[in-house]
């Protein structure tokens, strides 16, 4: 097992449900843009324990990925309505289905430039044409950014195997040139860690759709 996965196996081992239950303000800002456009089926990559799948799962058919099995055992406890398994985001394989839309939250500032592109790349997969993203990631404007040792432009290591990277406006945009980008935004969010206690963070928002 690598040592990002241990990471997280770690993580959702000692501490469960890191984040609480309340799903993030951006799960329900998609899904109220997702609903005018008939959306029937909603893949969530890095689904964790469903804290924010259950934000969809009443409306939609709901599918995700998870790194670690013991968050996804917790998922299926906490949201049994969503079908979430043991698999990696970047996984680019044709899928059985393809899915009206795609719920990416906070995963993609987690990793190196080829597998940010690789990340977006394996979601517009998953998709029918025409189909829709929500992604959000760290903001360049956020206070961390620049903390750590820096390993590509934008990206800083903040503690042994983990980093993220910041967007800026441009960089941002830059991710999803090969979409029709529909609204883009930045949020303030706070998370309550059962660990780490209140962090607040700033966010940057895309809401795009497939070409085709």
């Amino acid at each position: 097992m690598r040592t990002y996965e241990q990471y997280w196996e770690r993580r959702f081992g000692s501490e469960g449900m890191i984040w609480g239950t309340e799903p993030s303000p951006t799960a329900w800002k998609a899904r109220e843009l997702f609903l005018p456009h008939n959306v029937r089926t909603v893949f969530v990559p890095g689904a964790g324990y469903g804290r924010n799948t259950k934000a969809f799962s009443r409306e939609f058919i709901v599918e995700g990925v998870e790194l670690s099995e013991t968050a996804v055992k917790l998922a299926s406890e906490w949201d049994p309505d969503s079908e979430i398994r043991c698999g990696s985001a970047l996984d680019d394989r044709e899928p059985d289905e393809f899915c009206d839309a795609v719920y990416c939250y906070d995963l993609l500032h987690l990793f190196l430039e080829p597998e940010r592109r690789k990340l977006v790349a394996a979601c517009l997969n998953r998709l029918r044409p025409g189909g829709f993203l929500y992604f959000t990631g760290f903001s360049d404007e956020d206070p961390c950014n620049g903390r750590g040792e820096s390993l590509e432009p934008g990206t800083y290591r903040y503690k042994e195997g983990k980093y993220a990277h910041f967007f800026s406006e441009k960089d941002w945009a830059a991710h999803f040139s090969g979409t029709d980008i529909l609204e883009t935004g930045t949020l303030h969010e706070s998370l309550n860690g059962a660990a780490e206690g209140k962090h607040d963070y700033i966010l940057r928002t895309m809401f795009a759709r497939k070409k085709g």
